[in-house]
C-alpha cells in the first residue's frame, strides 16, 4: 500500500487541525512516519484551518472537533458549504454518538479517541490510503464492499498497560518545556510522581519517536539517562 491514488504519485496531503501545540507535534511526527502521506500545514483553530484550506490543496484533514474558536463539526460545516470536499478523520475525546452520526453526514470517514498511540493513527491512515486507492467506478457490489471496508478499523491500539493519557501528557508537556532534557528523577520531582513511572513514560516518548535519551556523566555512581524532546515543528 503506498498512499497514492488514481496513479498520482503525489503523497496524500494532510492538515493537521489541533489547538494544543504538544498534540499538534505529535500528529504532525505521526502523520509524517505513515509513507504515501505528508502534512501540507498545521493549524490551531477553526480560523487559521480555514485560511489555510482556502490557499493550500488539502486531501485529508486530521480534525481536532474542540477547538478554541468553535467546534470542528462547525469548521466541516462551513468547508462543505464552501464546496471544499476534503476527507476527515476526527481526533477526539469525544464519545458521543449523535456527533459521531452528525460527523459522518459531514464526511467524516474515520474517528480516533484520544488518548492514542503511533499505531492507533497509523492503521486509520493506511485504511484511508486503501479506500482512496479503490476509489473509482466499481464493477459490482463486491468492489463497493471491498472499498467501504477498508475503512472499517478493528479495535484501536491503546497505550501500553499501566500508562494513563493524562499522566502521559503531563509528562509530555513537562519534557517539551525543558529544552535541556529531564532526567526521570527530575521528572518525577516535577510531576508528584515516581521515579519508576516517570522513567516508563519518558521510555514511551522514546520509543514512539518523540524522545531521544543519552547517559548524563559528572556524578558519583552510574550515569543517569536524560531526556529530550525531539519533535520539530515544520
Amino acid at each position: 500500500m503506498t498512499g497514492k491514488a488514481d496513479g498520482d504519485s503525489r503523497p496524500i496531503r494532510v492538515l493537521v487541525v489541533e489547538d494544543d501545540p504538544v498534540a499538534a507535534d505529535a500528529h504532525q511526527l505521526y502523520v509524517g512516519r505513515v509513507p504515501g502521506f505528508a502534512v501540507a500545514g498545521v493549524a490551531h483553530s477553526r480560523v487559521e484551518a480555514g485560511r489555510l484550506l482556502e490557499r493550500t490543496d488539502i486531501d485529508l484533514i486530521l480534525l481536532d472537533l474542540y477547538l478554541p474558536d468553535g467546534h470542528g463539526l462547525q469548521l466541516l460545516r462551513s468547508l462543505r458549504a464552501a464546496g471544499h470536499h476534503a476527507d476527515v478523520i476526527a481526533v477526539t475525546s469525544a464519545r458521543d454518538l449523535t456527533v459521531v452520526r452528525e460527523g459522518v453526514s459531514l464526511g467524516v470517514v474515520q474517528y480516533v479517541l484520544k488518548p492514542f498511540a503511533f499505531a492507533t493513527l497509523r492503521d486509520r491512515l493506511s485504511r484511508y490510503a486503501e479506500f482512496r486507492a479503490a476509489a473509482g467506478e466499481a464493477s459490482g457490489q463486491d468492489e463497493v464492499d471491498r472499498a467501504l471496508g477498508a475503512l472499517r478499523a478493528p479495535q484501536p491500539a491503546s497505550l501500553p498497560k499501566g500508562l494513563s493519557g493524562p499522566t502521559l501528557e503531563s509528562v509530555t508537556r513537562a519534557l517539551r518545556d525543558e529544552r535541556a532534557g529531564l532526567t526521570a528523577t527530575e521528572a518525577a520531582a516535577r510531576l508528584g510522581i515516581s521515579r519508576i513511572t516517570a522513567r516508563r513514560y519518558l521510555e514511551h516518548l522514546v520509543s514512539a519517536g518523540q524522545a531521544d535519551r543519552s547517559p548524563q556523566y559528572g556524578q558519583i555512581g552510574r550515569p543517569e539517562l536524560q531526556y529530550r524532546w525531539i519533535v520539530s515543528t515544520r
